[in-house]
């Protein structure tokens, strides 16, 4: 039997709470004010053509405050379409926000000046958001496309000689874990770099693939999901740009840099399907899982991916492109509909190329298609579990419910109205038990 807790993971949790930075955190770290936003609908959602009220309250030491709030609605991600302002009575008033003729969702926006200082808050509310469809195009030859480029990667190195280069990491592993670091070569020209973390003890085990967040960037310390491996997981946390993680944070600047910014890769060659920067970043995913599926203590069933953000889009994306992956958890899927923008009044996602010249021209609209997590959610086939919250503003519920519409396999959502970009602790741990209920007997311990 595998355990759920331990005094040691207990410890470590509480260690990495007390960590996080405050950019993790929906109101500013241990600010004296708090902005307490109550829609008239609990769950935040409505039908189109219904009125939605919120509630507003602006607590200095918990104390409600008689203040000016000055206000702006507008789409989700989208400019504003009416301002306003509002004087809290009694600490509090009711902001009318509208309603919306198609699906889709408004953003309440706030701000309020105290003794020099400005303090903001927003909140979205959905209207029949599960009547959204994407505004990506299914290419006809998506699946043949994939399949060419998949096989191509394998012929130029097979994955029953990968070229991989493995050694222990002992600074990340314990009494009871192993880490390792990899180096991937994924096809002739690529490769990337992985952390290993797998049980000590001898057994076979399921294996999970962390695709990384956005950016040019280290890999997390792997320290920070070890519980995986400690409950009975073999787990790769991996990066796409074949970087070492040990170079320091000075190198992955100048990389950035040379890329236009630490996210610049995402634009990198979309004139061209072939050429785009993502297609081996997907092949190496689906590579990845080549390599854990060559491991002697693999259980032989049971591949599961997940990730979030950027992560996320990954995850499914290799779920799609790989039979193997048994079960996907997502959170907050970024590369979703991105060149949604293009229409006017709608909503696109993560990168948000509305906001780069010459990002959204036909060419590269049609590479999109190829790339976009919307196209690969129509062809999962495991079960998925996604989580996303309303008040997003990097990867916008918009485009998270686009994604979950499309998927048909077995699917499990949770939703967090008040969340921004990001999990708590408790989510991420359930996410690790909703992966031990997905896993199959494979005759194992």
């Amino acid at each position: 039997m595998y355990c759920h807790w331990t005094t040691r993971l207990t410890a470590i949790l509480f260690t990495i709470l007390f960590a996080l930075p405050s950019f993790a955190e929906n109101y500013p770290y241990r600010s004296d004010y708090l902005w307490l936003t109550v829609p008239d609908h609990a769950d935040w959602l409505y039908k189109t053509g219904e009125k939605a009220k919120v509630e507003v309250t602006l607590c200095r030491y918990g104390i409600p405050q008689n203040v000016e709030v000055s206000y702006e609605i507008g789409q989700d991600m989208l400019p504003a379409t009416t301002k306003g302002k509002v004087m809290l009575k009694n600490g509090r008033a009711v902001i009318d926000m509208g309603t919306m003729k198609k699906p889709g969702f408004l953003d309440l926006r706030m701000k309020a000046s105290i003794d020099g200082k400005t303090y903001e808050h927003h909140v979205k509310v959905g209207f029949s958001p599960e009547q959204l469809t994407p505004y990506t195009k299914n290419p006809a030859d998506f699946d043949d496309f994939w399949k060419r480029n998949l096989e191509d990667a394998r012929k130029e190195v097979a994955s029953d000689r990968m070229m991989v280069k493995c050694e222990k990491v002992d600074k990340y592993s314990t009494d009871d874990v192993d880490c390792f670091l990899l180096k991937l070569h994924t096809d002739k020209q690529h490769s990337i770099y992985a952390y290993l973390t797998k049980p000590k003890k001898a057994g076979k085990y399921p294996v999970v693939l962390c695709p990384p967040g956005a950016g040019i960037k280290t890999i997390k310390e792997p320290m920070r999901n070890i519980y995986y491996a400690q409950n009975g997981f073999i787990r790769m946390e991996m990066e796409i740009h074949g970087l070492h993680p040990e170079m320091t944070e000075e190198q992955f600047k100048e990389i950035s840099s040379a890329f236009s910014g630490e996210n610049g890769y995402l634009q990198n060659g979309l004139d061209n399907r072939d050429n785009y920067y993502m297609k081996h970043v997907y092949v190496a995913c689906v590579r990845a899982i080549d390599y854990l599926c060559s491991l002697p203590d693999w259980d032989g069933t049971n591949v599961f991916v997940q990730g979030g953000s950027q992560g996320g889009a990954l995850s499914l994306i290799t779920a799609a492109l790989d039979t193997r992956v048994t079960a996907c958890v997502a959170n907050h899927p970024a590369l979703s509909d991105m060149a949604g923008y293009a229409e006017t009044g709608r909503t696109g996602g993560y990168p948000h190329l509305n906001r780069i010249n010459q990002m959204l021209t036909t060419e590269k609209i049609q590479t999109l298609q190829y790339y976009d997590v919307v196209n690969f959610a129509r062809r999962i086939k495991c079960p998925v579990y996604m989580t996303w919250g309303y008040n997003d503003n990097v990867c916008p519920p918009t485009t998270s419910y686009i994604v979950w519409n499309l998927i048909t396999a077995p699917k499990e959502s949770l939703i967090t109205p008040i969340n921004e970009h990001w999990v708590t602790t408790d989510t991420s741990l359930d996410q690790m038990h909703w992966l031990r209920s997905h896993t199959e007997d494979a005759g194992n311990q």
